[in-house]
């Protein structure tokens, strides 16, 4: 039993960054061009190069891509959880001290789980993965006739 779930750990891994990923990558789209409910459900952008809320929403719009697809993976998940820390603490936690009073469960999870795939890495389901593969292979057959 614990066998057969030590095989599903990458494979879980994967789609466990690749949903992250793509969560915090929508959570940018509707902030930065006001669709799918627009910055925080009020179905508005959020004003151009404004402090922190655009640049919040950048980091969602390209970190979450890189985490979605694989790339730059533990670098990205790194800046997304750093800004998912600064959102709980100067946004949330001084309006009350649990994130079920403050309303910063979303941010508080986003952040843990981006820890997670900063320190678990992006899975075999990776465009980082695939690429470094890729050199392995292409580097396999110029050593087996060197020798």
């Amino acid at each position: 039993m614990i066998v057969a779930l030590h095989r599903l750990a990458d494979p879980v891994t994967s789609i466990f960054r690749i949903v992250i990923g793509l969560l915090f990558t929508l959570r940018g789209i509707a902030s930065i061009f006001g669709v799918l409910g627009g910055h925080r459900g009020s179905g508005q952008a959020v004003e151009f190069a404004v402090w922190p809320t655009w640049w919040a929403a950048l980091i969602q719009l390209v970190g979450g891509l890189l985490v979605l697809v694989g790339l730059g993976t533990r670098i990205a998940a790194i800046v997304c959880s750093g800004s998912m820390a600064y959102a709980y603490f100067v946004v949330h936690q001084p309006e009350a001290l649990l994130p079920q009073q403050n309303g910063g469960e979303l941010a508080a999870l986003f952040c843990w789980s981006f820890l997670l795939v900063a320190i678990l890495g992006p899975g075999k389901w990776a465009v980082e993965s695939l690429m470094s593969r890729r050199r392995e292979e292409e580097r396999s057959p110029a050593l087996a006739t060197a020798s």
